[in-house]
């Protein structure tokens, strides 16, 4: 099947736009410079840099996390000099052997694999260092795939592996851990012309194509798989945030990867969302009465009436850009508006909060059904009665508002941390350049000032305790995970930058926005 084109047509910009365009494209470029400064001079070929403190991180398998998952970056922003530096200090990391007695597979996967390939793409193919250390790597993960079923061992005791011990998988096996490993090991089989790379995540797709509509909310996958006896029907939580997100954002994804070659990638996709639509989206009420749309959680217990929980998450922000682009790949038109309200989901997050930060999670006012009669008309009364009643503690609205700090149509903020996360530019990005609407240029540079002002120190970024809050009520958090250059600085950039560059119709983007070259058909 050929594939659409995807990106909109872009007309000549004014001399203006340009001239706003660049500066803004300046100081999204500035900004990564000081965070990559900061991981050079304090934790050179560490996994991440504490960016209070100044100490390094190795929580991903030391091999210098930060390093490789920002490669493409270096390339992207025509840093060519210090993209060849850290190719060259390559040289010294060696994927055989990690201090770490176990390896997470996937982040290993999308954080080293991905960057290592999605570096090779970009630079032409002329540094084959970073080929031939992909293989090295995937040679290593490989062998966590030698169980009975060839099911993987995602939390790998990969001594044990490499020794030639029993292992198999796990009986409470993540969902995104599992299922989110195709576009990475695929790009390798293409690229080295070795299917036995595509051939170890085929299976799992197998298996998942099998039980998609066997489980308690057919279409979905729960977060919690049993992988030694691929019965996925047990668990009850059913999401698209944490530890299941990755798995439908690449169902699309591989299919543009493998250019529509066959239709199994697209059938899921479309089993999904219709489900998606019916069983987890919801509409939150709000004082300007927009029609937005946030992704909830569904826990299916059979003696509720509603297993919906009203629950967003910043990480299900990735949505509205998986939407967008599957509407325009499978030729889906009508989805372009559910991804816009998906988008305007989060948008809302963001600029209800006072520091003009969304929170890892939250709890929203629902309207009901988005299809329903309902009109979703703001009221005070009706969000007061939805606060009360989800504080179930007897106390009045309006200390309760007060004490949470909760703004018009939220009832809670679960987690008001903000730890330097792209999924909400991530999804700006995609719908800008399918859309051309400067309206997400806008609103991705209000977010930019918003993040920039709260999080920046004299070292790098680094995540803060509550979005609820801002100036010196602040507090940071010493991290910076190797995603803020790889994905959330590289997302602000590329929506500034002209849109020819990494185009959606060239290339596919991993999870973490990793672009892989899609092969000419």
């Amino acid at each position: 099947m050929e594939i659409p084109k995807i990106q909109y047509d872009f007309e000549p910009e004014s001399q203006e736009e340009r001239v706003v365009r660049q500066q803004r494209m300046a100081a999204v470029k500035e900004a990564f410079l000081h965070s990559w400064e900061g991981y050079k001079t304090n934790a050179w070929l560490q996994d991440e840099v504490a960016p209070v403190s100044g100490t390094s991180k190795n929580g991903f398998g030391g091999w210098g996390a930060t390093l490789v998952d920002t490669l493409d970056t270096l390339w992207i922003m025509e840093l060519k000099k210090e993209f060849a530096v850290a190719v060259h200090e390559l040289r010294k990391v060696h994927f055989t052997t990690t201090p770490l007695d176990t390896l997470n597979i996937f982040e290993t996967t999308i954080r080293y694999l991905g960057g290592l390939m999605s570096a090779y793409d970009l630079s032409g193919h002329e540094y084959k260092i970073l080929l031939d250390k992909a293989v090295e790597l995937a040679d290593m993960l490989y062998v966590a795939f030698d169980t009975p079923n060839r099911m993987p061992v995602t939390r790998w005791d990969w001594k044990k592996g490499a020794l030639g011990g029993n292992q198999e998988s796990d009986r409470h096996s993540l969902l995104a851990e599992v299922g989110s490993l195709t576009l990475e090991f695929t790009r390798l089989s293409q690229l080295t012309g070795d299917p036995k790379w595509y051939d170890a995540i085929a299976r799992i797709t197998d298996v998942f194509e099998q039980q998609q509509n066997k489980t308690k909310v057919p279409g979905l996958w729960p977060v919690f798989l049993n992988t030694q006896s691929n019965d996925f029907r047990l668990d009850i939580t059913f999401t698209l945030g944490g530890m299941a997100d990755s798995v439908y954002e690449y169902l699309p994804k591989q299919h543009l990867l493998l250019g529509g070659q066959n239709s199994q990638y697209r059938n899921m996709y479309q089993i999904a969302l219709a489900a998606l639509k019916e069983n987890l989206f919801f509409r939150p009420l709000n004082p300007a009465n927009h029609t937005m749309l946030i992704p909830g959680t569904v826990k299916h217990h059979t003696k509720r009436n509603s297993p919906l929980q009203h629950e967003g998450q910043h990480l299900t922000c990735f949505a509205g850009g998986m939407v967008a682009l599957a509407a325009k790949i499978f030729s889906q038109p009508e989805d372009i508006l559910t991804a816009r309200q998906l988008v305007d989901g989060c948008i809302w997050a963001y600029e209800s909060m006072p520091s003009g930060i969304g929170p890892e999670s939250f709890t929203a006012a629902s309207c009901g059904s988005p299809d329903g009669e309902d009109k979703c008309l703001w009221s005070e009364d009706r969000w007061r009665e939805a606060v009360v009643n989800h504080a179930n503690n007897g106390e009045k609205s309006q200390k309760i508002i007060n004490d949470r700090r909760l703004a018009p149509g939220f009832l809670s903020i679960d987690d008001a941390r903000y730890i330097l996360r792209p999924e909400a530019i991530e999804s700006l990005f995609i719908l800008y350049r399918i859309t051309g609407d400067k309206y997400y240029q806008d609103r991705a540079w209000k977010m930019f000032t918003s993040v920039s002002a709260a999080t920046k120190t004299e070292i790098a970024f680094a995540g803060v305790t509550d979005v609820t809050v801002r100036g010196e009520d602040m507090v940071l958090i010493d991290s910076m995970e190797s995603f803020w250059t790889a994905e959330t600085l590289k997302y602000f950039y590329l929506i500034f930058e002209k849109p020819e560059v990494v185009s959606l119709d060239e290339y596919v983007l991993n999870t973490e926005a990793h672009p892989l070259l899609r092969p000419k058909a």
